[in-house]
């Protein structure tokens, strides 16, 4: 029996309805460029030796939490699904290194037997901490564990695999059971002066995420620990170019928007978070990647996007400016000359996000997606990519950059955002990512304690 009875078999996942289905191309290579042998030391990809363990199940228990977040009601509304990738890949791992013991632990640190089975420990793992997520989906969890487990050779080497996954997950469940996550925010309350953000037509969303700024990072010391400065001044000539081009670019109405260009609006629009991970799945089957290196890949990259939204929620609700539709239609009172108001504008999306403008999300997690990716195999790398969002329709690129510059400036095509909300997320997004692969999950300088339990626990505090 093949190991794919998650992603195709067991959950019957459509490509298209876990966010966006990658199909790197046959000729996909990765190049060595000055980014990729800059950036962290992850760059390095495990060689493929006879004995070692496929990535799979990375793939496989990656496909489960996309389907689950991509079930209605099945992710809880006030969690950042960020956060519930992040603490799955960092138990599979925590669990895996433990055995392979190449690089150093995330927060967990458990001296495991070197003859225990990464696959059974990267499952345990993966199930234990998904069941702690989403205890209402356990019944399909423990089918799917069942199948997974069925493919590992029963024996002492499974056995211990599985104790191994299983401690990791619960005590890094543990660890962040009081991260801030499940605080209830106070109600938000609305700003009345020009460039308030509030909430925008046709249907006035409620924001949800107000507080998770404050929610203690994965890696980062603070929230704000990259904060973007400052927004230009409404009355300033980079506002009014940037609204401007959003007015006329992002308009449901738009006659100087492009055809391509409707169509990038629109590709994007889905969680994009999901894009990135699809995009990763594909290229470490493509590259063969081992299982300490593919999970490895996916705590990096999930552990930079958890960070990257506490980073942008922290920006958005310091700034709180307004969103484009709400600064287009009250353009007349914004004091600045070079801005006209346009009463019933509405983006190309229908609706609008329901939090402030600035940073860009898309932007933000786009340039942490990039960042990593091109640490573990170099930027340029030639691929496609579908949408749920335009069935039938496939984008091509040649580098994870490429990637990340088109779904930022998407969010200006369906008049999401501007340009100023998307460089500063594209900024915001390589500093968090450089960060997390620059401080965590580093190869190992010294060697391992010989025996014994320890916690490490990276600092809530001070300046990085």
């Amino acid at each position: 029996m093949k190991r794919l009875p998650l992603s195709l078999s067991a959950l019957g996942i459509a490509l298209a309805a876990v966010g966006a289905a990658v199909v790197l191309a046959g000729s996909a290579h990765a190049k060595t460029t000055q980014r990729a042998s800059t950036a962290s030391t992850n760059a390095p990809v495990s060689k493929r030796l006879p004995g070692q363990e496929s990535g799979q199940p990375v793939i496989d228990w990656n496909n489960v939490l996309l389907s689950i977040v991509n079930t209605p009601g099945a992710q809880p509304a006030n969690i950042q699904p960020t956060r519930n990738f992040a603490i799955v890949h960092a138990a599979i791992y925590g669990a895996v290194n433990s055995i392979d013991r190449s690089h150093e632990p995330y927060l967990i640190s458990v001296r495991a037997p070197r003859d225990a089975s990464e696959t059974a420990a990267a499952d345990a793992a993966a199930h234990t901490a998904l069941v702690g997520l989403y205890p209402a989906q356990q019944n399909s969890l423990d089918s799917d564990y069942s199948a997974e487990l069925a493919l590992v050779p029963n024996g002492p080497a499974k056995d211990k695999g599985i104790r191994l996954g299983e401690q990791v997950a619960t005590e890094l469940l543990a660890a962040r059971a009081n991260d801030g996550s499940s605080v209830i925010p106070t109600p938000f309350v609305a700003g009345t002066n020009p460039g308030d953000y509030r909430s925008t037509p046709p249907n006035f969303p409620t924001p949800v995420f107000t507080n998770w700024g404050g929610v203690t990072p994965f890696v980062l010391h603070r929230g704000d620990q990259f904060r973007p400065a400052r927004p230009p001044a409404l009355t300033s000539d980079a506002y009014a170019a940037a609204i401007n081009e959003v007015q006329s670019l992002g308009s449901a109405t738009s006659t100087t928007r492009t055809s391509e260009q409707t169509v990038i609006g629109r590709f994007w629009n889905p969680p994009i978070q999901n894009f990135w991970n699809q995009i990763a799945q594909t290229v470490a089957l493509a590259r063969h990647s081992d299982l300490p290196t593919t999970a490895r890949l996916f705590a990096a990259m999930n552990l930079s996007f958890a960070d990257s939204a506490i980073a942008f929620y922290d920006a958005k609700y310091t700034y709180r400016l307004w969103r484009p539709v709400t600064s287009i239609r009250l353009a007349d009172t914004d004091g600045n000359p070079l801005t006209v108001a346009d009463p019933t504008w509405l983006p190309l999306s229908g609706t609008t996000a329901a939090d402030p403008s600035y940073p860009g999300a898309h932007s933000t997690i786009s340039a942490a997606g990039a960042e990593v990716l091109a640490s573990f195999y170099g930027d340029h790398q030639s691929f496609s990519v579908t949408s749920p969002a335009l069935p039938g329709v496939t984008r091509s690129f040649t580098s994870f950059g490429a990637v990340a510059q088109e779904a930022g400036l998407s969010r200006i095509f369906s008049g999401q955002h501007t340009r100023l909300d998307h460089l500063a997320g594209l900024t915001l997004g390589h500093d968090v990512a450089g960060f997390v692969l620059h401080n965590a999950l580093l190869p190992r300088s010294t060697p391992p304690a010989t025996s014994g339990h320890q916690r490490r626990h990276h600092s809530t505090k001070g300046k990085s």
